[in-house]
This record gives C-alpha cells, structure tokens and sequence, in this order.
C-alpha cells in the first residue's frame, strides 16, 4: 500500500498543482483549503502565509526538476539525444502549465524567485556546459563552439517562452514554443554527424507519436 501522504505535503501538493495551472497570484489560500476540502485555519498550522508556502512549492520543484535532469543524463546514448530527451520532458511538464507562474513569481515572492533564479544560473548552467562539453568529445557538435557564450545563450533562451508579452498565452502554447526554441538551439549546435541523429531521433518521436494515436483509436 502506498502510505497517505502527511498533511503538510498534501498541502504543498495541492497548492503547486493549482499553481501550475491558474498562476501563483490567481490562486488564494481560500482556494487551495476549498480544493483540500479542509480550513485555511489548517493550513496556517503548517506554512505561516503564502510566500512560506510558495517557498516550499519551489523548493520541491527544483529538488524534482534536478532529478529529472540527472535521469536524462544517465539515460541518453549521446549529447544530441540528451536534448531530445529533455524536450519530452519539457512537453509532459509545461503541457499544463500557466506562463504566468515565472511572472507571478518574481513580482510577489521574490525569495522563491531567488531559488528558482540560483537553480536556473547554477545547476541549469552547468548542465547545459556538460552537455555541450559532451557533444564535443563525441563529436557531434560544432569544434568551434565558444562553449561559454553559447551555454548563457541556452540558458536565457529557455525563460522566452514565459515572456507573455512575446509569445501571449491567448495565442501562443508553453510546451509548444519551449520546444521550437530548444530545437533551433540543437541545431545551431551540432555537426553533421550531430545532424544525423537529430533526423534519427526526430524520426523515432514522429513513429512513437503515431503508434500511440493509433493506439488510442484502438482502445
């Protein structure tokens, strides 16, 4: 049996997916007690206010997202599928989520911003060098890559798809803009080698997408 999960990370649960889907600011404590049919009294017994509550929401975020960055890691063959791994990852992740979140986030919990801010300039950054550090070696990737210059490119060009002023929610999909900009980028890397695979794995997700619509008319 699996074990009831403690009230405090009932809470932190219920208030990250409410979160992810309606923004942080849309959503009050009234609304998270009402989703966990409990009190805001109960509530305020485990996190102090909101800003406390947020801080644990982003805490166990980034503890999710570094582990999922380590899994890819250890399970692509090579630098190229590495990326394509993570734009599964990205689309399963930002398929549901509000862009408004990064925004609500920095203007009204700017401690939680900073965590998320010390993840994105530290870990995300040095994920993004080993990759490209690993392409390298197997030479899939451009020899003349400046490696330094274009890891902080990566790593700017992964917050434009919260940019609501650039790519509007009414208009644009997260999941869908996050993956034309991280394909732009593998391609900007790679060496013709490195090309090949990308036409190999863009291939494998075109058959696997098929198989699982065809599976789906089946059911």
């Amino acid at each position: 049996m699996v074990p009831e999960l403690n009230t405090k990370e009932r809470i932190r649960q219920k208030a990250d997916e409410l979160f992810m889907k309606y923004g942080i600011r849309s959503v009050s404590m009234d609304d998270i007690a009402n989703a966990l049919g409990m009190s805001k009294k109960t509530i305020y017994q485990y996190f102090v206010d909101k800003d406390e509550l947020v801080d644990a929401v982003v805490e166990a975020d980034i503890t999710n997202m570094q582990r999922d960055c380590a899994g890819v890691i250890a399970d692509a063959h090579d630098a190229v599928q590495e990326i394509f791994l993570t734009i599964d990852r990205v689309l399963e992740q930002f398929r549901n989520m509000n862009p408004m979140v990064i925004y609500d986030l920095e203007k009204f919990h700017f401690r939680g911003f900073q965590k998320f801010m010390d993840h994105k300039n530290k870990f995300l950054l040095q994920v993004i060098r080993k990759n490209m550090e690993r392409g390298l070696a197997e030479g899939l990737y451009r020899e003349d890559l400046n490696v330094d210059v274009i890891a902080r490119f990566r790593l700017e060009s992964m917050m434009l798809c919260f940019n609501i002023d650039l790519y509007p929610p009414t208009r644009y999909m997260l999941a869908d803009v996050s993956k034309e900009i991280i394909e732009h980028y593998v391609h900007g890397l790679v060496s013709p080698k490195g090309y090949k695979l990308i036409v190999k794995y863009k291939e494998e997700r075109l058959k696997k997408a098929k198989h699982e619509t065809l599976s789906g008319k089946t059911k």
